[in-house]
C-alpha cells in the first residue's frame, strides 16, 4: 500500500529538517500471498477416506416377543477359527466329542493359509448358502489378528459370520496345544 507523505510547511524559512520516521514493513502483500497459499492447499490435497469397517450387528430383540427357539448351527455348514496369541489361528468342524489335540488344526493368515480352508469348507458344506464362519478370539488374542480375521470375511465373500467366545471344552483343548508347541498350559481343574 503506498504512502503519501505529506510536507510540513511551518513557514519559516531556513533549513528544512527532515522528520526522521520509523522503519516498517508494509504486509498487505503477504496477506494476499497467504491467501493464495491456502487456496492452493485447499485444491491440491486430496482427502483421506475413514478407514471404517462395517460390521452388521443383529438388531436388538424386542421385549414384548416370546425369544426364539435355539438354532442349532449344522458342523458342515459351519467352521469355528480360533484366533490364538502368537499370531497364530486354529480351526475345526468338530463337535465336543470329535475335538481333540490332534484335530485342532492351526494354519497362518496368508492366501495359502486361513483364505484356503475357508474356502474348503465352503465348498464342502451341504448347504452353501447358509454356510457360518464362527470366529472366537482368545484373551490373548491381538486386535489385528482380528480385524485380519473380519477383513477374510470380506476377501472370501462370507456374509454369514459370528463372533463369540470359546466354549470351555474348546479352551482346555486350545490351552493343551498352544502348551505343548512349547509355552507352559494353564493348569485346569
Amino acid at each position: 500500500m503506498a504512502e503519501v507523505q505529506v510536507k510540513d510547511s511551518s513557514g519559516k524559512g531556513g533549513k528544512v529538517r527532515s522528520k526522521k520516521q520509523v522503519p516498517h514493513v508494509d504486509l498487505t502483500p503477504m496477506v494476499d500471498l497467504a491467501f493464495l497459499l491456502i487456496t492452493f492447499f485447499m485444491l491440491v490435497t486430496t482427502f483421506n477416506k475413514p478407514n471404517v469397517m462395517d460390521l452388521g450387528l443383529p438388531a436388538k430383540p424386542d421385549p414384548t416377543r416370546p425369544p426364539p427357539a435355539p438354532t442349532e448351527i449344522d458342523l458342515s455348514n459351519s467352521i469355528s477359527l480360533i484366533i490364538g496369541k502368537d499370531n497364530k489361528i486354529f480351526y475345526h468342524q468338530l463337535d465336543e466329542a470329535g475335538l481333540n489335540d490332534q484335530t485342532l488344526q492351526e494354519t497362518s493368515f496368508d492366501r495359502e493359509g486361513i483364505t484356503k480352508i475357508i474356502q474348503q469348507a465352503k465348498a464342502r458344506a451341504i448347504n452353501k448358502d447358509i454356510f457360518t464362519v464362527i470366529i472366537k478370539p482368545t484373551d490373548d488374542a491381538v486386535y489385528k489378528n482380528f480385524v485380519d480375521m473380519l477383513d477374510e470375511m470380506a476377501i472370501t465373500k462370507n456374509e454369514r459370520y459370528g463372533i463369540t467366545d470359546l466354549k470351555p471344552w474348546e479352551q482346555a483343548i486350545y490351552d493343551r496345544k498352544v502348551g505343548s508347541s512349547g509355552t507352559p498350559a494353564a493348569p485346569t481343574n
